[in-house]
């Protein structure tokens, strides 16, 4: 047997160093921030159409997609419930087999796919059609079963995919997410959502330290042993005893 007969699969497609790496790191980042350049180039009027929509629907933001596209899905729900935009997504799997019941008449649904063609959605686009509920539609083609049926649909610009086969969804997903923190914040700022605000949907962790008032440490006064200066000790020792800080 050769050598390289001997040689195991994995170690003939180890042929990268360090510097190779770090290239192909660079390569990634800047493929993917210039595309995010581009995007925000590429947005017009049909962004605002999609806030001024999603602004006025009395009810929830659902967020849905499939595979990478559902992940994402997820982290956009995620950010807008967290910004005063009540949202949760619904996977489209499940919605199909009940969750469909989730989604009311009030609510907006917001889809993202990339190629607009994703079968799994379909019975989300069908009940949203029959119930007349909107769609913010994310893909790369407009004129997609999903474009066709957006009410607002939100086309990302020609883009490469980071990954060197064009397979791995990559600058996509990228765009996407870059896409829905815009949303959030854009709808963050025409609710007027404030500091407060946040602080109350987000009381635990690094953050909800940061927003901590004097008032969410302060003892209140009935908490405080407080006694008048005519008070016998024995009384006072009570008191003290009772709402002792230790």
């Amino acid at each position: 047997m050769s050598n390289i007969d001997s040689m195991s699969i994995t170690q003939l497609k180890i042929k990268s160093t360090p510097d190779d790496a770090l290239n192909e790191a660079r390569r990634v980042l800047t493929l993917e921030s210039e595309s995010i350049k581009n995007l925000a180039n590429h947005l017009d009027e049909t962004f605002s159409q999609a806030i001024s929509l999603l602004s006025q629907i009395q009810g929830r933001v659902i967020v849905t997609g499939i595979g990478k596209s559902g992940h994402i899905a997820n982290k956009i729900a995620a950010t807008l419930s967290s910004t005063g935009t009540p949202a949760f997504f619904i996977h489209p799997t499940e919605a199909s087999h009940g969750d469909l019941g989730m989604i009311t008449k009030d609510d907006a649904l917001i889809i993202l796919s990339n190629s607009g063609e994703t079968q799994e959605l379909l019975d989300m686009l069908s009940f949203a059609k029959r119930f007349g509920i909107p769609i913010v539609g994310m893909t790369r083609d407009a004129n997609s079963t999903l474009g066709r049926a957006s009410n607002v649909v939100l086309t990302m610009p020609g883009y490469q995919e980071a990954c060197p086969h064009q397979l791995a969804p990559t600058t996509s997903t990228t765009l996407m997410m870059a896409l829905g923190d815009a949303i959030a914040v854009a709808l963050l700022k025409q609710n007027g959502f404030t500091e407060l605000d946040f602080k109350n949907l987000h009381p635990g962790g690094k953050l909800g330290t940061k927003l901590l008032l004097v008032g969410d440490l302060m003892r209140k006064k009935e908490d405080l042993p407080l006694v008048d200066s005519l008070t016998p000790m024995s009384d006072a020792l009570i008191e003290m005893t009772q709402k002792g800080f230790g």
